[in-house]
């Protein structure tokens, strides 16, 4: 199975990884069955109830949290609670820092949370509770807003993603969403360069028979914090649509140019005779 490299991947979404990274100091589980991966970017506010829920999660657990560019205390909190801290002086980029923090983890399940969103243990548990019993990518079920008169170009592109896939049952859930987690098998098998871009993740994920499924919910468009526009247009939007651009793009490769579906009994060699 064809898959794109990491290095035209960087070349397409700017995600080169630059800057110099420093490992602070640490105190971390020896054996962990659970690796929980934090990206964070200037999220000091926060960091220390992300880490002390993520910690609650199981007893065999460490903590990554990748600092991607802070000008901010996040890594220095996140050193002092104990936590390994991955600290790029230069942005990756969206979502480069859990392919990061996944080639640094050493669970046998990866847990992935976002460094400004408050979630408590009792909410991220079931993810990991999956992965232990069986499952390979335990997603977020939240869908989304879908029942408005006009539904977000996000949200549309999660659904359609998932239908072309095969998967109508998993509705809008989707790797874009955090809490997620996977297990190391799943890690393998994607390609921890996949991790970042999601949807890519994704689709390789149910095409290679991984068994995925959407779990428990948890509302993260009330836990998002409301991002800035540039010029009225949403950037992290279109990010993210181009990534389920670059995910469709991908399973037709794998597929056909109707990603297998039938193309109901049509005659085309007889059209315009």
């Amino acid at each position: 199975m064809r898959k794109p490299t990491a290095q035209k991947r960087h070349l397409q979404r700017g995600r080169k990884r630059s800057g110099k990274v420093r490992l602070l100091r640490r105190k971390s589980c020896e054996h962990p069955v659970v690796s929980v991966i934090i990206p964070a970017m200037n999220e000091q506010k926060t960091i220390g109830h992300v880490i002390r829920e993520a910690r609650r999660v199981h007893e065999a657990c460490e903590v990554i949290v990748v600092a991607n560019g802070c000008t901010d205390r996040t890594a220095e909190i996140a050193a002092a609670m104990g936590a390994k801290v991955l600290q790029f002086e230069q942005p990756l980029g969206h979502d480069a820092g859990r392919t990061v923090g996944a080639e640094a983890a050493s669970g046998q399940a990866l847990l992935f949370v976002d460094a400004d969103m408050k979630v408590g243990h009792e909410h991220l548990r079931p993810f990991l509770n999956a992965v232990l019993n069986g499952t390979d990518v335990a997603l977020n079920r939240y869908r989304g807003l879908v029942r408005l008169r006009q539904v977000h170009p996000v949200v549309l592109a999660k659904h359609t993603l998932n239908s072309t896939l095969k998967r109508p049952d998993l509705s809008g859930a989707s790797l874009t969403a955090v809490p997620h987690a996977i297990s190391r098998r799943a890690a393998d098998i994607i390609g921890t360069a996949n991790l970042s871009v999601p949807p890519l993740a994704q689709a390789i994920a149910i095409r290679s028979g991984l068994k995925v499924e959407a779990v428990h919910e948890v509302p993260v468009g009330r836990l998002n914090r409301r991002r800035s526009k540039l010029n009225g247009r949403d950037l992290l939007s279109q990010v993210v649509i181009n990534d389920h651009l670059q995910a469709l793009a991908w399973y037709l490769s794998q597929t056909d140019p109707r990603a297998g579906f039938s193309d109901l009994g049509r005659n085309r060699n007889r059209v315009g005779r």
